[in-house]
């Protein structure tokens, strides 16, 4: 979500995905492409959670493992995932997630506000809660997913 956009503003696109058995959802206009999984080469030193890096049409692309990153169970990637490449700030990424489930057009009176008791990892991931149907999606805040180590790359 773009700094300073409310969560009541009027309606919004965003791309459903599942990470382990949960579901999360993003800014369809922060997305670039959907892609296939593609093995990633290693970086030494780097956070458990970067799987490594791919080439996309001659560029560097970090990926990151979705799940690790948000503390749920590590992803052994077949070719039933997929790397949703979004743009963060002034770079792109990869997130490795299990698979792409919907695009919503929601009014952003209907996310709801992640709830007092939450933990601080669920603070600062979950821009909040988005009822569909008999289940919840959880926002996410693409700004907190990119380790600050290839932030400042």
């Amino acid at each position: 979500m773009a700094q300073g956009e409310s969560l009541e503003s009027d309606n919004r696109e965003l791309i459903a995905f599942r990470v382990s058995d949960q579901e999360f959802c993003i800014n369809v206009k922060t997305v670039r492409e959907i892609r296939g999984w593609t093995a990633a080469t290693a970086l030494p030193r780097s956070p458990r959670y970067v799987r490594g890096v791919i080439n996309l049409r001659g560029a560097v692309l970090p990926i990151v493992d979705l799940a690790q990153r948000l503390g749920l169970a590590n992803t052994e990637p077949t070719a039933r995932n997929v790397i949703i490449v979004v743009q963060i700030k002034h770079q792109q990424i990869g997130l490795l997630v299990d698979a792409v489930s919907d695009i919503l057009t929601v009014a952003g009176a209907t996310i709801q506000p992640a709830p007092d008791v939450a933990s601080e990892l669920v603070r600062i991931f979950v821009r909040g809660l988005l009822p569909v149907d008999q289940r919840m999606i959880s926002l996410i805040s693409l700004d907190q997913v990119l380790p600050e180590e290839l932030e400042a790359a």
